[in-house]
């Protein structure tokens, strides 16, 4: 037998890498993350997280205190140039500093962004001053959603929510009927729509309402994949997925 130690040649500059935590009950977020980045040269690894029901900000909270450990997890030793925590109520509820903070203790040198905290990027960046809201929670956290848009200076001048107490049931809403609630909501007086949840089936649609209703569309999802391919440099060239994309 021919027995020869061969020299390994690595690659010199590797993809950008993007690390998600996603929930463990989410359906939607990886699809659309894969429906938006498939043909770019990004190398993309999830992880998840244990997701507490019913859905309030105490048990988001706690499910925020598992955030190092599920980002160790992620290419552990590696570095990664962007961490995504893909849980819009959740950053809401423990804060993005906290949620930023808890990333960096694994991943020291990568950039961070939270669906919540792109969303108002992104509604800067349009100058949109007005908003409808949209949510699939339970009463209480949809009213804490409307209030960190109100705290960020938005005026919000409708807001319509499901009432969905599961994080696993938000992902079965049928897409046909989530298109037919969002375009009859009041709109007159909005810049543009926020509909709020990475768990809820609205990037496919957003391209169709926002024909239908003349404004702005933004979404949870769309606006967190938008903000991460920002801040890797790969923010080019996306059409199907909301006008968002074309503002660059």
């Amino acid at each position: 037998m021919d027995l020869k130690k061969i020299k390994p040649q690595f690659i010199k500059k590797p993809n950008p890498r993007i690390g998600l935590i996603a929930l463990a009950s989410d359906f939607m977020i990886e699809k659309d993350f894969l429906n938006i980045i498939k043909d770019k040269n990004i190398d993309f690894f999830v992880n998840r997280i244990k997701c507490y029901n019913p859905l309030t900000s105490e048990n988001l909270i706690k499910m925020s205190e598992e955030v190092t450990d599920v980002t160790s997890d992620i290419l552990p030793d590696e570095k990664i140039d962007c961490v995504v925590y893909g849980c819009t109520s959740g950053t809401i509820a423990a804060g993005h500093d906290s949620i930023e903070k808890k990333i960096k203790l694994a991943k020291p040198e990568a950039k961070v962004t939270t669906p919540s905290t792109a969303a108002i990027t992104a509604l800067k960046k349009l100058n949109i001053k007005k908003i409808s809201i949209f949510t699939p929670y339970p009463k209480k956290l949809n009213n804490e959603v409307v209030d960190f848009f109100k705290n960020e200076k938005f005026e919000i001048t409708s807001n319509s929510y499901f009432d969905i107490e599961s994080d696993i049931d938000i992902g079965k809403v049928d897409p046909d009927y989530l298109y037919d609630v969002l375009i009859n909501m009041d709109h007159k007086d909005a810049d543009a729509l926020f509909v709020s949840c990475t768990a809820l089936p609205v990037l496919s649609i957003i391209d169709k309402i926002e024909k239908k209703i003349n404004k702005f569309v933004l979404s949870s999802n769309q606006a967190l994949i938008w903000d991460t391919l920002e801040k890797i440099g790969k923010n080019n060239s996306i059409n199907g997925f909301g006008k968002l994309f074309s503002s660059n």
